[in-house]
């Protein structure tokens, strides 16, 4: 199932399901078959199973906007977003080559906090300050989204708790590191856009088996699978929930793969007008314009 927030003329954001071009209004579609639904996506997956049993009935309800009529948001606002670092092995390399990280691969999972005022849905503008940076760079991520609260949970469980999975782009300011911390360089407003949609997990039984890219101005800049990460979403829920409760809701942005502009030769990076575009197999395309933010 493919789930989207969106607007409609003006319309508050609503919760819907995308088929092909038409989107179903999901709390609407309920409420002309005498039941109810959430209105937004974050409250369905914390009603959990019952919610999401009852908007697979009722995605191919006769009543739906064209997709063209819509404006789609971020599918939901996070309660934490989880940033996975340096979790291919090529982009470990690039990395220890162009940003002074370590050259060895890590023996456990890097993780850094994004806040949830920087998701920025499709559309949404990646906003350029130059006062504070000028290396904004790119990096097209799977995101899982959590299902089910998760903690201390073994790694064979762990896919039990994924809700469904969607793209973010974990945009950085390479030169707003501090003393090698990346909460500021990666969580200013706007560095996390996120969506188009969330795909539920049953129509994506192996996270380790999608391709993915990323262009900027139609130039492709990254071009992986997630079978190439280090550490396996099974083993990042497992390892993240080790110490920390994971909630329905929250995101976990699985790291980049190579050719982040910081890593190509001359560095390249983004500036106003540049048009970013991530793409992951089975869930689509994010893209995101560059504009100055002062």
């Amino acid at each position: 199932m493919r789930l989207i927030t969106y607007t409609h003329r003006e319309s508050t954001p609503r919760l819907g399901a995308q088929l092909g071009d038409r989107v179903v209004d999901l709390a609407a579609a309920a409420a002309a078959a005498g039941a109810e639904l959430p209105t937004d996506l974050l409250a369905l997956i914390q009603a959990g199973a019952p919610a999401l049993a009852l908007a697979r009935e009722l995605e191919s309800a006769a009543a739906a906007h064209p997709l063209a009529d819509v404006t789609l948001l971020a599918p939901l606002r996070p309660g934490k977003i989880v940033g996975v670092g340096l979790n291919y092995v090529e982009h470990v390399e690039e990395s220890s080559r162009a940003l002074d990280t370590a050259r060895e691969l890590p023996d456990r999972p890097v993780l850094f906090g994004k806040p949830a005022t920087a998701v920025t849905g499709p559309g949404g503008a990646i906003l350029h300050n130059g006062e504070l940076t000028q290396q904004l760079d790119w990096e097209c991520e799977l995101a899982v989204v959590i299902g089910r609260r998760a903690f201390k949970v073994a790694e064979a469980d762990a896919l039990d708790h994924v809700f469904g999975y969607s793209i973010m782009n974990d945009i950085s300011a390479r030169d707003q590191r501090r003393s090698g911390q990346w909460f500021f360089s990666k969580g200013q407003d706007s560095y996390a856009p996120f969506g188009p949609a969330v795909v539920t997990a049953d129509e994506i039984p192996d996270p380790q088996r999608l391709d993915l890219s990323l262009r900027v101005n139609g130039e492709i800049k990254q071009k992986s699978n997630t079978r190439h990460m280090l550490f396996a979403v099974r083993r990042l829920i497992a390892d993240i929930s080790a110490g920390m409760t994971l909630e329905p809701g929250d995101v976990i942005s699985t790291g980049s793969p190579s050719g982040v502009g910081a890593g190509l030769t001359p560095p390249q990076f983004l500036w106003p007008g540049d048009l970013v575009e991530a793409t992951v197999e089975h869930i689509g395309t994010l893209a995101n314009p560059v504009v100055d933010a002062r």
